[in-house]
């Protein structure tokens, strides 16, 4: 996903990066199976504030925490930072609500996903 027209990466692509950042956490702590787990979240709200563009061949770093651990919900804040960078060039979260992959409906977190997202908050 290299530089849009106005030189920078678009700013759809900070939302990919704050998915990949909570996916592959989720993923290293063995608490995701995308293909076959019985729990899969959905996004039911994203946000981001941009204040530093960020464009390609740059590395971009994240970090990751939780600002809020529900039942069934989590709201994830993400800040993405240029690899030489000491300020965020973007800050935003995402709310995933946890849901049967069958039915979709909610459902309680599980508890070895809880406990891996209690690490982050």
């Amino acid at each position: 996903m290299d530089n849009d027209i106005y030189g920078h990466v678009n700013n759809v692509v900070y939302y990919s990066w704050f998915d990949t950042a909570v996916n592959g956490y989720l993923i290293e702590q063995g608490v995701l199976d995308i293909h076959q787990g019985e729990v899969i979240g959905l996004v039911i709200e994203t946000q981001c504030n941009y204040f530093e563009s960020l464009a390609f061949p740059q590395t971009v770093h994240a970090g990751l925490r939780v600002g809020h651990l529900g039942r069934s919900s989590v709201r994830y804040e993400v800040g993405l930072f240029s690899a030489d960078g000491e300020l965020t060039a973007a800050a935003g979260h995402f709310v995933h609500v946890y849901v049967d992959r069958q039915t979709r409906r909610p459902v309680p977190l599980p508890q070895p996903l809880r406990q891996a997202l209690l690490r982050l908050c």
